[in-house]
């Protein structure tokens, strides 16, 4: 079962592309985009993240951290962010495979592979969005805009 909104983030320390460990913990103080993903290079997949790097600013200008989680190793990591220019972390959940993603109820434990999910973390560790798609099922970004609009919005008031 996935996390909801209202729930608390579990934490994760997984390797980025450069085998340097993030964890959600580390984020903390500032919200989180966490956008899970089943495999590089495949074509969904690297047209959702191609336009998440297009649209960056509207997610870092709002103060927000940006990392895209999967099940590949890091190696393949590091080539899909050098060959698409990516500048946001893709972090590896590949060992123990999948325990970040199944943390988040985003794992296809058939398949073995993360499920197209997308949590908004806000700064107090909090889900403040939350989208789980099956593997095929293209996620619209629109709605992860929205939650951060909102988030800036709660954060004015």
């Amino acid at each position: 079962m996935s996390l909801s909104v209202g729930d608390v983030a579990p934490d994760f320390s997984l390797p980025d592309q450069d085998k340097q460990v993030v964890s959600l913990a580390e984020l903390r103080g500032a919200p989180a985009l966490l956008v899970f993903y089943p495999f590089a290079f495949s074509g969904l997949c690297t047209g959702e993240l191609c336009q998440l790097r297009d649209e960056l600013a509207v997610y870092t200008d709002a103060g927000v951290n940006v990392v895209a989680i999967s099940t590949d190793p890091t190696f393949t990591l590091k080539a899909f962010r050098d060959k698409e220019g990516f500048e946001f972390p893709l972090l590896s959940d590949f060992w123990p495979h999948g325990a970040a993603a199944q943390a988040y109820g985003a794992f296809n434990e058939r398949a073995g592979m993360a499920l197209r999910a997308t949590f908004l973390v806000d700064a107090d560790g909090k889900v403040a969005f939350a989208e789980v798609n099956s593997p095929g099922d293209v996620r619209a970004q629109s709605g992860w805009k929205q939650a951060v609009e909102e988030l800036d919005d709660e954060a004015a008031a």
